[in-house]
């Protein structure tokens, strides 16, 4: 009698086995996507956050985890994370530090994910910006550009040309407007160059593209092996010089206290991105101006580049991940993005139909100057970006402090080339 009870106790136990099992727990049954993401602007914060609640309704199959990490540490979290084997699946980092995580293995190539058509949606400078040894491997919801923004009251009082995204300033034309806006009322320095900014990748930024419109660069890009020749060559000493003339005409202010020069009715031309429209077209409305970046010898420069994502190679499953990410950069959701931090779309989709930078939006010359071969410079594809922008920071602040431009860039260009010796190349990892 005994065995016949737990003979029914058996069955019974497995037919409830059965039951559970195809009921499903909603926790195994779930996969699990982690994420880290900077926490940056509380706008962004709020956009991820809805795109990714949108997501989740059409996809409850799929758990995304957040961890929001603080914007000033997050590549050293990223970089500790990484050593510690506790990368997540999806990471959100700065364009400069892409190819660092390729070369290191950090991360996988999303080509086998990537449609013809999808790719041909992006902007070029996006592509551009997520490939290295010819693989793609990150993708963003927006891009970021440079030009000047002025008064056009100002310009037309002080009789300087209002300059086109096809008729840039040339540098003889630039330096006139200067002269002549110095002398404008209430003008205390004519070009506001956001001094303030405390972020020193700015001066990489923010000035390189000065460079190179003379015709230098930050190294040499047939092979990144060396930055000799083209970081202290003749045509960056002209550049260098040239800006360092900046300050000693007294056309820029080298230490400003805050960056609101421009909006102020200070300064006249102020050179920076998109992300202060919102705060200049309110200080001045229908007066203010976007101009494209001035030609300065071998053409108009800018720089490019912002917050993309990958998928790390610590990821177990790639495929939902790349579900995640690809609703992330739908259009739909870069869209959503843009409208909230003011950044160019990543997509030529989403851009036709912005009010900020379609065909007659205020922003159109941003667009235009990604969608260009030649004006939108991506920064220097190699692992050694970090070891390379350091040192040129370095050398702009001695410059802008007065020190001999040619031994300036000469020091940055030996630091840039033990690094890259230190570094074997930094031939790619099989």
């Amino acid at each position: 009698m005994a065995n016949r009870r737990w003979g029914w106790t058996i069955i019974v136990l497995m037919v409830l086995s059965v039951l559970f099992s195809a009921c499903g727990n909603t926790e195994t049954d779930k996969t699990t996507i982690e994420l880290f993401f900077h926490s940056g602007q509380g706008g962004e914060r709020d956009a991820l956050a809805a795109t990714l609640k949108a997501f989740q309704a059409k996809n409850p199959a799929i758990i995304v985890r957040v961890k929001q990490l603080p914007e000033g540490s997050y590549n050293n979290q990223v970089n500790a994370a990484a050593l510690a084997h506790k990368l997540p699946c999806l990471l959100d980092f700065d364009g400069p530090n892409v190819y660092n995580y390729a070369w290191s293995g950090s991360l996988i190539p999303l080509d086998k994910y990537v449609s013809s058509d999808m790719k041909a949606d992006f902007l070029p400078s996006i592509i551009q910006q997520g490939t290295y040894n010819n693989k793609l491997y990150s993708l963003g919801q927006f891009d970021s550009g440079l030009g000047f923004y002025a008064s056009k009251k100002q310009l037309t009082q002080a009789g300087v040309r209002i300059p086109t995204f096809d008729k840039p300033w040339t540098l003889a034309e630039l330096n006139d407007a200067l002269a002549k806006l110095k002398t404008a009322p209430g003008i205390q320095y004519p070009l506001d160059l956001q001094m303030s900014n405390p972020n020193r990748e700015w001066y990489t930024y923010g000035f390189a593209p000065f460079l190179q419109s003379f015709g230098g660069d930050l190294i040499n890009r047939s092979n990144y092996q060396s930055a000799d020749g083209k970081l202290n060559g003749p045509e960056a000493v002209a550049a260098m010089t040239w800006f360092q003339g900046l300050f000693k005409q007294k056309y820029v202010n080298p230490k400003p206290t805050d960056d609101t020069a421009f909006a102020n009715g200070k300064s006249a031309l102020s050179w920076v991105g998109h992300w202060m429209y919102p705060t200049y077209s309110q200080a001045m409305g229908a007066d203010l101006l976007v101009l494209p970046a001035p030609n300065l010898g071998q053409g108009a420069k800018t720089g490019m580049g912002s917050w993309n994502w990958g998928i790390t190679s610590a990821c177990k499953n790639p495929d939902a991940a790349w579900k995640v990410l690809d609703f992330i950069l739908s259009s739909d959701e870069v869209a959503h993005m843009t409208t909230v931090n003011g950044a160019v779309p990543a997509r030529k989709s989403t851009i036709a139909t912005s009010k900020l930078f379609a065909d007659n939006g205020p922003l159109h010359v941003y667009a235009q100057q990604l969608q260009s071969d030649t004006v939108a410079v991506p920064r220097p594809v190699t692992p050694a970006y970090p070891a390379i922008s350091t040192a040129f920071q370095d050398a702009v602040a001695n410059i802008i402090a007065g020190s001999a431009v040619q031994s300036e860039l000469d020091k940055a260009t030996q630091k840039i080339d033990q690094d890259i010796k230190d570094n074997r190349g930094y031939q790619t990892q099989s």
